[in-house]
């Protein structure tokens, strides 16, 4: 399961088009990326299970892009995503070059990126997850969440790495010389950071946000925080029609057309998630959970329509690599060449 998860979500053809510039996703369209991903295998979430991994998957890459002690940190954060991955599919080495090419891309992609445009790129990430407040029993039990859904940000430890531990002020005259230091107590302890993770293919990362959350087999429970459930109307999204929908849709089936979705063998019946405890729990979930706050998630047969067939056919034509032939067309003469050549 494992396996055909990771293959898709690294599929070369799906990367391309995610690399290339672009605008944000809405939450509905990263929503439908994100289910036909779940289901790149044989196994099956209902809505219910599905909503409580989408919602916890969300609100730990928040936790991280919020807690990254400076932006370019994202970056590290990412390559933690990827160090576990690979740990996933050491036996494949197929799958395992997809990750080290997407690794590759990363790196040439982001490396080179200004701090200010770090900045830019986490300030875009918390804007889009800026009216999610769900709750996660992990965090909650690890106090970094309120009981309203919200964050709660450390104010000691280790500072970012390149600055200094705050408690000295330094004045300088007009030609830059220090002729005065004052020092001042601050509510947090700091520390200095050892060293930097490291943004190479193999290495230390140091940062620990975007490992491992489970050291210790515990339950995980996503609910609604109260203040959310009252700005209910803030998650409505897109009640009114969007201009961009259907481009935006026409996109995903370009990008996700060609990702088939395995079907059971014959001999297998597939196994189904079940993200609560009970099957009764889950099912009484979905019902109570509110209307506006389910994800309404888009299934597209990109095949179906000769616009999309048309479409899927010139990408795979510019996949395919067309051989020289000899100058006769016929299949004997074409046999003949063969078998004249072994």
């Amino acid at each position: 399961v494992l396996n055909d998860i990771i293959s898709t979500m690294f599929n070369a053809r799906f990367l391309q088009e995610l690399f290339k510039p672009q605008e944000l996703y809405s939450k509905k369209a990263l929503r439908t990326v994100y289910d036909r991903l779940a289901h790149a295998s044989i196994m099956r979430l209902n809505q219910a299970s599905m909503d409580k991994l989408y919602d916890l998957m969300t609100m730990a890459f928040k936790y991280q892009v919020l807690l990254c002690p400076r932006p370019r940190d994202i970056l590290l954060v990412t390559f933690n995503h990827l160090d576990a991955i690979k740990d996933f599919i050491y036996e494949a080495p197929a799958i395992l070059n997809q990750v080290d090419e997407t690794f590759r891309q990363l790196i040439e992609t982001y490396n080179c990126l200004s701090d200010g445009e770090f900045q830019l790129i986490r300030q875009t990430l918390l804007i889009f997850f800026q009216d999610m407040h769900i709750r996660v029993s992990i965090f909650l039990k690890d106090k970094v969440q309120n009981s309203n859904g919200r964050f709660v940000l450390p104010i000691s430890g280790p500072v970012p790495w390149g600055t200094e531990v705050p408690g000295l002020i330094r004045m300088f005259n007009h030609k830059g010389v220090e002729v005065k230091r004052t020092e001042f107590t601050t509510a947090g302890n700091y520390v200095t950071p050892q060293r930097e993770g490291s943004f190479e293919l193999y290495g230390d990362r140091v940062l620990k946000l975007g490992t491992n959350m489970y050291s210790v087999s515990r339950p995980v429970e996503t609910h609604m925080a109260g203040a959310a459930k009252n700005l209910a109307s803030h998650a409505k999204e897109n009640l009114v029609p969007n201009p961009l929908a259907k481009e935006e849709l026409n996109l995903l089936a370009r990008l996700l057309g060609g990702l088939d979705t395995p079907k059971p063998a014959a001999g297998e019946t597939g196994f189904r998630l079940n993200l609560f405890t009970t099957d009764e729990e889950e099912e009484h979930a979905a019902q109570t959970r509110p209307e506006e706050l389910s994800y309404k998630v888009v299934n597209i047969e990109a095949t179906q329509e000769p616009a999309r067939r048309a479409e899927l056919s010139r990408i795979l034509g510019e996949l395919e690599v067309a051989e020289p032939r000899p100058g006769s067309a016929g299949k004997g003469e074409d046999l003949l060449a063969l078998m004249d050549g072994l």
